[in-house]
């Protein structure tokens, strides 16, 4: 089977790279080392068989309740979940987010769209669990080593699957479900074909990233901008195209440590898209904060204009840690770096002061 992808957020379209560069070297569970295995086991038993490293938890691992459901819940990604804050972005943007409907249907829209990204991570490591136990650090994974049963991994994705649009068909608005559908259907075709094909890839990642944010719109009937609807796709390519190039001038040369698409990418393309990405990020920003310059201004100061420098200067600086090919990890670059975190809290201030008119 093939090794699975891994993109923007891993495993999945949405998924984040978990494969560091030390953890490449020096691994005791690799399946073609037979070394340290218990003294009543055949000597003969084949090392890509069930009970490949004990170290990384046998696929044999007996299964206890509890162990199942914490096993469940680090399939699903917690750490993922803080993407799907994303759902609150045209929200914010309108200045409709602090009412008691908006909150209410924003935390539900979160929790559906959380279960059904869940849903995808349970199926593809069900699907990919032969493939995971293969490779140095995903056999970590609770499927691959066997602390969920692959039958219990389908099984809970498919009901949280068929749950998340049906709840939301029933609590939301009728185009919630549609694109909670259409994410699903989006996803599990990466998981299955999509991520083999070249630019493709690239383009579900993004769209993942952008259906968030489209979809907190959606759930309260915000008309959206064409310029958020741009800056939001174009920001996410930036950040998804960043990640694919630190990875590949990371990775470069070592066979095995990822998947093979990403060796079919030319740094020198990359660096491109995420140039690219990063330029029309920019201009639509500034579009979308003069689209309101003609109407009298109701603050002391003209924030949302303002806010292009914020916005600009968080650009160029997460820019730096692309160029230098350490933007495999989107999260620790933006939650680690005091400059880039202290740009985005004054982006955060200005732009929440044009929307709160002081």
């Amino acid at each position: 089977m093939t090794e699975t992808a891994h993109a923007a957020t891993g495993a999945t379209a949405d998924d984040a790279a978990e494969t560091n560069l030390h953890e490449q070297r020096g691994n005791p569970a690799r399946p073609h080392e037979p070394a340290h295995e218990p003294a009543h086991e055949p000597a003969h038993e084949p090392a890509n068989g069930p009970a490949h490293g004990a170290a990384n938890g046998p696929a044999r691992a007996r299964v206890t309740p509890g162990g199942l459901l914490k096993g469940l819940l680090k399939t699903t990604r917690p750490k993922q979940w803080i993407k799907n804050t994303l759902v609150i972005a045209a929200p914010a943007a309108a200045g409709r987010l602090f009412s008691g409907h908006a909150l209410l249907t924003l935390t539900l829209t979160f929790v559906l769209f959380t279960a059904c990204a869940a849903a995808v991570y349970l199926i593809n490591d069900a699907r990919d669990a032969d493939a995971d136990r293969a490779h140095p650090t995903k056999c970590r994974r609770p499927v691959a080593a066997g602390r969920v049963p692959v039958p219990v991994a389908y099984a809970a994705g498919g009901v949280l699957a068929v749950l998340g649009p049906l709840l939301a068909a029933w609590l939301t608005p009728p185009l919630v479900p549609a694109l909670l559908t259409a994410y699903l259907g989006m996803q599990l075709a990466y998981c299955v074909a999509l991520k083999h094909v070249l630019v493709v890839d690239l383009v579900v990642v993004t769209t993942g990233f952008l259906m968030r944010a489209v979809i907190g719109g959606v759930a309260l009937g915000i008309p959206l901008s064409r310029w958020f609807l741009i800056t939001t796709g174009f920001g996410a390519l930036f950040m998804v195209s960043a990640k694919r190039y630190s990875e590949a001038v990371q990775l470069a040369g070592k066979a095995g440590a990822t998947r093979a698409l990403l060796t079919e990418y030319t740094t020198g393309y990359l660096r491109f898209v995420w140039q690219l990405a990063a330029g029309v990020a920019v201009l639509a920003y500034c579009l979308w904060a003069l689209e309101g310059h003609h109407t009298p201004a109701a603050g002391l100061l003209p924030w949302r204009q303002l806010s292009m420098v914020a916005f600009i200067l968080a650009i160029l600086r997460y820019a730096v840690f692309a160029d230098r090919g350490t933007a495999g990890e989107p999260e620790d670059v933006v939650l680690r770096d005091r400059a880039l975190a202290l740009i985005g809290l004054a982006w955060l201030a200005m732009y929440g002061l044009a929307v709160a008119h002081w």
